[in-house]
């Protein structure tokens, strides 16, 4: 117990009592077919939004019918919300509390069930919303799961799992602080995305400015550089995905499988989840070059080129080796900058009947300015460094709002300890 803890108790006891003894289970909706969600006159609260939120957000609340007089248990304030069933026994019953006094009759999903405390029971929902989320309370639920390719709650045995019982006063004051910290936890990341997103406009300025004044300079300048359309610069292929129902191409490979979301998340570099292919799939697809490039064609649209190394690409990527005219005239890096600048002219004019995709006639056309060689490795040295910024903010968000999360979460066990 923290002497914050022992000075808001002030010499008072805080009772322990087992969950059947102060509160009620019920169950979720029952007897609803898919049509019933399609239409529906009534709101629900989703798997995914206690899944996802310690308190049940009424902004994302979805939709049901429901019969006149059909009898259905209806979520009210006080409520503890909790997932069903799940593939790990770690994310069993994750936990949501109904903190808002809703003027409509909301249900539950199918798949959770709730929690309503005994009228006797004084349990804000605003302190049991970190009650129940807390290391003590998750290691208490855990156990009362059982299964083994889905993990079930033991209503029984979650019964009796025990919960402190502070006074008012002391739950009030807990939860002032902890929303508090919250704030200021949510308030860090907003201020390190604004800065995120200030260092790509940065990098996008003055990759966008050198690059042009490269090319005004190479039309006024005789002699100076050259300008070249992709096709000219650039031999093309597309990429081609092996059928994902023959083990041959895909068990056991070790070959890298680029996919979209791979390009989105890693720039250069290779994801730790990136797919392998076998080396049947590799004489089935081809294999890329070593400095080759790869672009998103289609869905996401050009959302990034890469430089990779000897690696596959499936079918919505097109695949860019610089023709050999021009190995000597065309740095990979002033390529793999200026292939950013393409990509946003590719979602300005993208052609968006059926199934998304860029204009590959038009992108044939895009034109590429060829500056002379020491002015490309100006231009790649000024803008490595704007990226390494960016990437360096990139990388370094996941890892303090993970600190931040470790810190918040050692405070709420504090404050929810009591003995």
């Amino acid at each position: 117990m923290t002497e914050f803890i022992k000075k808001l108790l002030a010499g008072r006891e805080v009772q322990y009592k087992p969950l059947g003894e102060v509160a009620t289970l019920y169950g979720g909706l029952t007897g609803k077919s898919k049509a019933d969600f399609e239409k529906g006159n009534a709101k629900y609260v989703s798997f995914k939004n206690i899944y996802d939120n310690i308190e049940v957000k009424a902004s994302i609340l979805e939709s049901v019918q429901i019969a006149e007089g059909e009898k259905q248990h209806q979520v009210k304030y006080g409520d503890i919300l909790f997932t069903g069933s799940s593939e790990t026994a770690d994310d069993v019953a994750m936990s949501s509390a109904v903190t808002i006094h809703f003027d409509e009759a909301v249900y539950l999903n199918s798949f959770s069930f709730g929690l309503r405390f005994n009228d006797d029971i004084e349990l804000k929902p605003e302190f049991a919303k970190y009650l129940f989320r807390s290391n003590e309370l998750r290691r208490a639920i855990i156990k009362t799961a059982n299964g083994v390719t889905r993990f079930n709650v033991s209503k029984k045995l979650f019964a009796k799992i025990i919960i402190p019982l502070p006074s008012l006063d002391v739950q009030e004051e807990i939860v002032r602080v902890l929303d508090l910290f919250t704030e200021l936890q949510k308030e860090l990341q907003k201020e390190l995305q604004k800065e995120l997103q200030l260092r790509r406009k940065q990098y996008e300025y003055y990759r966008n400015y050198l690059i042009e004044q490269a090319k005004k300079r190479i039309e006024t300048e005789a002699g100076w550089g050259e300008i070249k359309t992709l096709e000219e610069a650039f031999e093309m292929r597309n990429g081609y995905t092996p059928s994902k129902k023959n083990p041959e191409y895909w068990e056991g490979g070790t070959i890298p499988w680029f996919r979209m979301e791979d390009i989105r998340k890693s720039g250069r570099k290779l994801s730790d989840s990136i797919q392998h292919i076998t080396e049947a799939g590799v004489k089935k697809s081809g294999l890329f070059e070593v400095g080759s490039f790869i672009m998103a064609t289609t869905a996401t649209i050009g959302e990034h080129a890469q430089l990779i190394a000897g690696s596959l690409a499936n079918q919505r990527f097109t695949n860019l080796k610089i023709r050999e005219s021009l190995k000597n005239r065309l740095l990979e890096g002033f390529v793999f900058h200026y292939l950013f600048l393409i990509g946003e002219q590719c979602r300005a004019n993208v052609n968006v009947s059926g199934f998304p995709s860029v204009d590959m006639q038009a992108f044939k056309n895009f034109i590429i300015p060829i500056p002379p060689l020491e002015e490309q490795e100006r231009i790649v040295g000024i803008l490595d460094k704007f990226e390494q910024l960016v990437n360096g903010i990139t990388d370094s968000l996941p890892k303090e709002i993970e600190l931040r999360q470790k810190q918040y979460e050692y405070y709420r066990e504090r404050l929810l300890t009591f003995r």
